[in-house]
């Protein structure tokens, strides 16, 4: 069967029996019909917070055949319940962009999923919706503040680089010209559309510690210089309120329930090549404050996602983990040793030997953070008996914990060996997560600690336009904030061509956008874009629904 099979199969819980587990009476959570809930702030509590286990999933770097963060995430707490730990996976939304593009869905798969999977893919709460209209409504503020005669703070067009978002992949928007209707149409300029996962916003409200913060974050947003060339933030265009205003339900987290009827909190979707790739602060405080564990993910490799959650999230929030699962497939570290896609399916451990090396970095990366790395082989049918024993062989030399994981055939049960190795490190005490850089480092410093630390890069070079950026930065005080890079996720450099465990290459930073609202900087590497395209055939051509209301098509 497959994952929407699987999935229509299962009798869910109604979100209430699901909240009572947590200690959740139905008074505590606003239900959104009989399988999902939003959950209020106040449930927050400091103290449980400090005393929780915050357990990170991340993995090797992606390629076409897939590695399985969230499946694998989402077996482990399954594991984790069936061992008796009281535990909640909190993970991010799906954006309908990748949904119908070629990605697909974001709620796991086979026995290993969050439900009820249709909603969760498509609109769910209306998160999504709600930051994208409040994304937009500033977009709409900046061009009547440029059209306007009587209420305007001088904004140079030129100097903008807000644009607008929608929560599809449309490459024909990209790069528009707006205000071509007359003089009562506002002002001539170019400009385009983000993919609404891109949107600053999406980062502010996955970083923010409540409405107020959020407020005060979106009113530090920089939109661009006035024509005497004098900085402009949203909170002087006096929108701010109206757009928290339309964030006040987006902003509390979600409860759904696994396929083993076990909590799930989800909220928030900013992808990881382009923003930090994490679920919002408040959503995983909430589960701290609900569970004695919580596992998480963060999007893409841990030369990506884990890096962002680890110097942005956690020091922005005064979180540490306890341990990091690093997912990986021995199909995906074939391709990284040179293996054709079409024939993953075939032992190969040559080819398997060549491509260990990037699991290895990845290692070093979460070592590097002074954090216990537990590679988890996320088992596919075709993986051969010598092909496994060589992971483990590599494990057992280098000293590191591997676990064997079923969690798409088998569920919990297929992740019991991991969730062990996962106890065993939480109670032994063996990590003491120390950032990568220091805030208050240089701009420049913070990059290259990135670039040559974690990606293994020789030097970077900068453009003149990131130069530039550089001297902008300056100019406005914003030296201090953390580096959120903006990289391909196909390779530990920003060429998406050179897999394994590229050496001796530059990373080469063309600019440097501020996030001065979520608080970080985005140095842009190599051809990265904040607006996907649909491929020749996408997943929406196979996507439907009967008269009955039943949809098909969806994994």
């Amino acid at each position: 069967m497959n994952d929407l099979e699987i999935a229509k199969q299962v009798e869910l819980k109604h979100i209430s029996t699901i909240a009572e587990t947590l200690g959740l009476d139905s008074d505590n959570i606003e239900m959104y019909g009989k399988y999902k809930a939003k959950l209020p702030h106040s449930i927050i509590d400091k103290d449980k917070v400090k005393n929780s286990n915050l357990i990170l999933v991340t993995a090797i770097s992606p390629t076409p055949a897939g590695e399985g963060k969230t499946t694998m995430s989402i077996g482990l707490s399954e594991g984790l319940n069936q061992l008796g730990k009281q535990t909640t996976v909190v993970l991010r939304e799906p954006s309908l962009g990748p949904v119908f593009g070629i990605k697909g869905g974001a709620t796991g798969g086979g026995y290993s999923q969050v439900l009820p999977m249709e909603d969760i893919n498509l609109h769910f709460t209306g998160d999504f919706s709600a930051i994208e209209k409040a994304h937009n409504l500033l977009s709409a503020v900046i061009d009547n503040n440029i059209q306007s005669k009587t209420n305007s703070v001088g904004l140079d067009p030129r100097t903008v680089t807000w644009k607008r978002v929608m929560d599809m992949n449309d490459r024909a928007l990209r790069n528009i010209v707006v205000g071509l209707g007359g003089t009562t149409s506002g002002v001539p300029r170019e400009t385009g559309f983000d993919i609404t996962a891109a949107s600053e916003i999406m980062a502010i409200l996955c970083l923010c510690d409540d409405l107020e913060n959020l407020k005060e974050r979106l009113g530090n947003i920089f939109v661009g210089y006035t024509l005497s060339k004098e900085p402009v933030y949203v909170r002087e265009l006096k929108v701010e309120g109206a757009m928290a205003a339309l964030l006040k339900d987006a902003i509390k987290p979600n409860l759904v329930q696994t396929i083993e009827g076990n909590p799930a909190i989800i909220h928030g979707g900013p992808f990881a090549n382009i923003a930090q790739g994490t679920n919002s602060v408040i959503a995983t405080r909430m589960g701290m404050s609900l569970s004695d564990y919580v596992v998480t993910e963060a999007g893409f490799g841990a030369d990506l996602g884990a890096e962002k959650f680890l110097d942005i999230k956690c020091q922005s929030a005064g979180l540490s983990p306890k341990a990091v699962v690093l997912t990986t497939t021995i199909r995906a570290l074939k391709y990284h040793g040179g293996a054709d896609l079409k024939l993953l399916t075939d032992e190969n451990v040559d080819a398997l030997k060549k491509g260990i090396p990037n699991l290895e970095k990845h290692i070093e990366n979460v070592k590097q953070f002074n954090l216990t790395p537990i590679i988890a082989i996320n088992r596919f049918i075709t993986d051969s008996d010598a092909e496994i024993e060589t992971i483990q062989q590599f494990a057992k030399e280098n000293n590191v914990r591997v676990a064997l994981a079923e969690v798409w055939a088998k569920g919990g049960k297929g992740a019991l060996d991991l969730a062990r190795h996962v106890v065993e490190v939480v109670e032994e005490h063996t990590s003491d997560f120390t950032p990568m850089y220091d805030w208050n480092m240089s701009v420049e410093a913070k990059i290259e600690a990135i670039a040559t630390k974690v990606y293994g890069a020789k030097q970077v070079d900068y453009s003149a336009e990131a130069r530039k950026n550089l001297r902008t930065i300056s100019n406005l005080g914003l030296e201090s904030l953390p580096i959120c890079m903006a990289k391909t996720q196909k390779s530990l450099s920003d060429n998406p061509k050179l897999l394994g465990r590229p050496k001796d290459f530059t990373i080469t930073v063309r600019e440097i956008e501020i996030a001065a609202g979520a608080g970080f900087l985005v140095p842009i590497t190599g051809a990265m874009m904040r607006m996907p395209g649909l491929p020749a055939h996408p997943a929406s051509e196979k996507i439907s629904i009967d008269n009955e209301g039943n949809i098909s098509g969806l994994f």
